[in-house]
């Protein structure tokens, strides 16, 4: 078996084994991710890079949102995050900005932290850990 189709088996096995504290930390590090991408791709002037890339965190910080139960006092707390994080994510990609990515950056990192501590603290058992 080829190492790239190995690599994407495991991959799809570790999300789809994922509890949802660990789906959620994966979704942190993939914002980050990518907001990273996007802000090297501003700083190069490499615009289609930077656009698909912001797009790809906006998509994530979107799905955050939706799947946000309303129920518990918490999720407005999040919401006003991911809600911040996802208009500064827009400007940033408007203007090419690497500085408004670096601040979404420091956010989201920051949020990943947080859950990484919670998940610790509830004994949620993760790899990512």
């Amino acid at each position: 078996m080829p190492i790239p189709k190995a690599y994407e088996q495991y991959k799809n096995s570790k999300v789809l084994t994922a509890s949802p504290a660990e789906l959620t930390l994966m979704l942190y590090e993939g914002c980050i991710k990518f907001c990273n991408i996007g802000k090297d791709a501003c700083e190069n002037k490499d615009i289609e890079r930077a656009n698909t890339n912001i797009i790809k965190a906006q998509k994530i910080i979107d799905y955050l949102r939706q799947t946000l139960d309303m129920k518990y006092p918490v999720a407005q707390d999040f919401e006003n995050i991911y809600s911040y994080i996802s208009q500064r994510l827009l400007e940033a990609n408007i203007k090419k900005d690497p500085e408004i990515l670096e601040e979404i950056l420091t956010h989201m990192r920051s949020v990943r932290d947080n859950w990484k501590e919670v998940m610790r603290k509830n004994g949620v058992a993760s790899t990512m850990l």
